[in-house]
């Protein structure tokens, strides 16, 4: 009975030992598995640490490309809005200097036609002084044009005795022919010049050759304004004495030619520019 019991006992004890090691076992497996998840969760976390850092770096990389665009892209912005300013201004000054142009190209075109108007008025005056003093000799009256100024200029022989300021009879009939066309041309005003040679003159009245080339020109003005009606406040009487000689002093010939009186006829200039102004105000008006 004791060894039944003793058998029995033994088989309990055996058994129960072979279930111990066997769960044994089976944890052992589990906690391997369960190692072996924690090790590949813990891998799988520091990649995705790493991979997290590098992101945040990116992230912190583009952050800053942004802020870079950004301001790039402001800048743009501002210069674009100064460049439109510029090209405003620019616009502005471009149309301000094409209406300045087109303004001095009017002015021009008027000046022009001024002019052209003054030379047919010039061109008029010179064929009528030529008309009536063509009978003289060209030695005693010459007519010509010198940069759009006409000249008559009448010789001392003609006009005056030798040494003498008083004017002849028939150096008035000369006069009187010359107040006729510039009676009849009221926008020209002239000048009366006395010219005279080198040769010294001293008297009672003159005390130099300035003296008798002055009172040359006074006594033609006189005859012009009393003789012929011409209105003085037309006329200018001046005198060169001998420095505008026309030949040489050294021969008598030559001290001929530069005894003279010489008319310039000129034209009113604040008449010639309301011509320019006229013409500017019509240009305006057409304009409109």
């Amino acid at each position: 009975m004791k060894k039944i019991v003793l058998l029995g006992a033994s088989a309990a004890i055996f058994l129960t030992s072979c279930v111990s090691q066997k769960k044994f076992a089976d944890l052992e497996a589990k906690q391997k598995e369960t190692q072996d998840l924690l090790n590949s969760a813990t891998v799988k976390l520091n990649s995705c640490e790493t991979e997290k850092a590098s992101l945040a770096a990116t992230n912190a990389s583009l952050r800053d490309q942004v802020g870079v665009l950004k301001a790039n892209n402001q800048e743009l912005i501002n210069n674009v809005g100064n460049l439109t300013t510029l090209t405003q201004k620019g616009a502005e000054n471009l149309e301000k200097s094409l209406e300045s142009l087109q303004e001095k190209d009017l002015r021009i075109t008027r000046l022009q036609d001024a002019i052209t108007r003054k030379d047919s008025v010039t061109l008029a005056l010179v064929t009528s002084l030529k008309g009536v003093l063509g009978n003289l000799s060209d030695e005693d009256i010459e007519v010509n044009v010198e940069k759009g100024v006409v000249y008559v200029s009448i010789s001392d022989k003609l006009l005056f005795k030798s040494g003498s300021y008083t004017v002849t009879a028939r150096a008035k009939e000369v006069l009187g022919k010359v107040a006729t066309v510039v009676k009849n041309k009221p926008d020209f005003e002239f000048l009366v010049e006395g010219h005279t040679d080198n040769v010294p003159i001293k008297n009672d009245v003159l005390l130099d050759n300035w003296d008798l080339s002055v009172k040359r020109a006074t006594s033609v003005v006189r005859v012009l304004q009393k003789d012929f009606g011409v209105s003085p406040q037309r006329m200018t009487a001046a005198g060169r004495s001998y420095y505008v000689p026309v030949a040489s002093n050294d021969d008598a010939g030559g001290r001929s030619k530069n005894r003279r009186t010489r008319i310039v006829v000129l034209p009113k200039l604040d008449q010639f520019y309301n011509l320019i102004d006229e013409g500017m105000k019509e240009a305006a008006e057409k304009g409109k």
